[in-house]
């Protein structure tokens, strides 16, 4: 099985004969059809993958893409001088496994991340070995039990008769009791959900350790009831105090079984593999809103997602039309008055260094939309956020702009994801903190 890696709007060559640079047109075909058939992929699958026949590019989706006989792993890239070598490669992936950690709150530890990235495997390999090493060490800790409703045919009493079984089934047969009881068993929903990971990520590892813990696995869990994937319980799943360190695996069985926002693909066609693919646009807003949320806790704020929800037009009828969702809104608390401190817009995009771009690459229809949403929100400070880079200097970008004819101001700043999480986050409370105290001047003295 042929396996690349790419970076972000990098080129894959198609080649005439099998060859370790490239895929083969057969295989190049194979992945197109595979983009084509995934939510993801839009119009004929070039939201993945463009065919330009003699090199296939990938666009702005990170992850795994897998068809018969080959996968394509696609890794985030912001700075163009970042180099391609293995070493970089590594690091790449290493930062990508944490911003998932972070943004969908899998407390794998940036350890284990860091440990396993370090070495020539893809994105998906890390993950199995990851959810493979931590379901083995919670097994051996114990599995989790619940009590679950049982009926059976037994000598004597046990619980409460069944009385309709009872003078039914059993009617001339006094030495046979119809009983209803509670049992305490292992065979619950939530370790359902993860034999049926067990068995589906056999299929699909690759390296020899991780197959034998999952072989192990395999073994620890025989006695509970295999299940499909499309007929598990997830509905049933509870996960409460008495199994919160089940979490983690619970979240990540979902990463693998279901299609929730990162639109994880199953193929029926077992040789296929697994696709994990996330737009990274939305990753880069998951991961800022996780350790926005951490950072603002000492300053008694909330953070919402995709909120806010007001109307830029009202019909006549009173119907809205123009919805807005500004990625991130933070707001004081419903009882300091609910007022919005700061409007915050992601943007996984390359800002240019002053000297290409005055305007440093920034879209007007991006401008357009943060004086929108200074209007509705009545917001005073409005932030369009990216992805630092080396071009932008050491530190991160800070611009602060005044918008005309208004108290409001537009920051452009930058956001470098190579840090680790303890200085991003006071990268993030250092703002937050400007902004509320911005707030506060412009309550007391206004315009």
């Amino acid at each position: 099985m042929s396996h690349l890696s790419v970076s972000e709007w990098g080129r894959v060559p198609v080649l005439d004969r099998p060859d370790d640079a490239g895929f083969t047109r057969t295989q190049a075909n194979a992945l197109i059809t595979a983009a084509r058939a995934h939510p993801l992929g839009g119009d004929e699958g070039t939201g993945i993958l463009s065919d330009h026949y003699r090199h296939l590019t990938a666009r702005q989706m990170v992850g795994m893409i897998a068809a018969p006989g080959c996968s394509l792993e696609i890794l985030p890239k912001i700075d163009p001088a970042e180099g391609e070598d293995i070493e970089t490669r590594s690091t790449v992936r290493q930062r990508l496994v944490r911003m998932l950690d972070v943004a969908l709150g899998l407390n794998i530890g940036d350890g284990a991340a860091a440990s396993m990235a370090r070495q020539q495997d893809s994105l998906l390999d890390i993950l199995i070995r990851i959810f493979a090493d931590k379901l083995l060490t919670e097994a051996r800790r114990g599995l989790p039990r619940m009590y679950l409703a049982q009926e059976q045919d037994l000598p004597a009493l046990r619980g409460r008769l069944n009385v309709v079984r009872q003078f039914t089934a059993h009617a001339v047969r006094p030495d046979r009791l119809a009983c209803r009881f509670d049992a305490l068993s292992n065979d619950i929903p939530l370790l359902q959900v993860m034999k049926a990971c067990v068995i589906a990520l056999r299929r699909h590892a690759r390296a020899g350790a991780t197959i034998r813990k999952l072989d192990e696995l395999r073994f620890v869990l025989a006695d509970i009831s295999d299940v499909g994937v499309s007929a598990l319980p997830w509905g049933s799943v509870r996960i409460d105090r008495t199994n919160r360190r089940w979490e983690t695996l619970y979240g990540l069985a979902r990463l693998f079984l279901k299609r929730d926002w990162q639109a994880t693909h199953r193929a029926s066609d077992a040789g296929q593999g697994i696709t994990l693919l996330f737009p990274m646009n939305d990753l880069f807003e998951a991961y800022v809103a996780a350790l926005m949320r951490k950072a603002i806790r000492p300053l008694d704020l909330s953070v919402e997602s995709q909120g806010g929800r007001l109307f830029c037009l009202i019909e006549e009828g009173g119907r809205g039309r123009f919805q807005t969702k500004p990625d991130l809104i933070l707001r004081r608390r419903p009882k300091d008055g609910g007022k919005v401190v700061a409007i915050i817009d992601t943007k996984w995009k390359r800002l240019s260094p002053l000297v290409e771009d005055r305007k440093h690459g920034v879209s007007q229809s991006d401008v357009y939309q943060m004086m929108a949403y200074g209007q509705l929100y009545d917001c005073r400070e409005l932030v369009l956020l990216y992805p630092h880079h080396a071009g932008l200097g050491e530190t991160g970008l800070t611009l602060p702009y005044r918008v005309s004819n208004s108290v409001d101001r537009l920051h452009l700043r930058s956001l470098d994801v190579r840090l680790r999480e303890p200085l991003i986050l006071d990268q993030l409370s250092g703002m937050s903190t400007l902004w509320v105290t911005s707030n506060r001047v412009t309550e007391a003295f206004p315009a």
